[in-house]
């Protein structure tokens, strides 16, 4: 099943799914405890949106021609990416592998569906997997930047 909060903390309660498609990456982490508790009750999770769209890495030309109700969202995450000092973290690993990357450390994930505009993005994000989730440390540092740059944001 596919699912978001608050519903799916419910039908994960219910033990009577094999799989749960839940969005989670980087710039998305609220499903970040959905994730373990699904994986946790034996079921397989499939995470979608795990780059978060591209956002760290698109143009602001992009989100003139998305709809507007795309552009805050999408407006959101690159400013949490700038506020996090994410390229910091990533220590010269391009954003695209580096949201891959953050994505499948989770370790309640069991796969992840990652679009692809051409073969030349495929094979970038075939190697990119092929690397394996990041380091301990940086993905701690990594969310503990994410956490303080939502809490500022929340305060201000």
């Amino acid at each position: 099943m596919s699912g978001t909060l608050p519903n799916l903390t419910d039908h994960i309660e219910m033990g009577v799914f094999d799989a749960f498609q839940i969005p989670y990456s980087a710039l998305e982490r609220e499903h970040e405890t959905a994730i373990g508790d699904a994986a946790a009750a034996g079921a397989g999770t499939i995470i979608r949106g795990g780059v978060a769209r591209g956002i760290p890495v698109s143009a602001a030309e992009t989100l003139e021609r998305l709809p507007e109700r795309f552009r805050q969202a999408y407006a959101r995450r690159r400013d949490l990416w700038d506020g996090a000092r994410l390229d910091e973290v990533a220590d010269g690993m391009p954003r695209m592998e580096f949201m891959l990357r953050f994505t499948i450390s989770h370790p309640g994930m069991t796969t992840t569906i990652v679009g692809t505009a051409n073969p030349q993005h495929l094979a970038d994000n075939v190697a990119a997997a092929k690397k394996g989730p990041l380091p301990a440390d940086q993905l701690a540092e990594a969310k503990r930047r994410l956490d303080a740059a939502v809490q500022a944001h929340a305060a201000a």
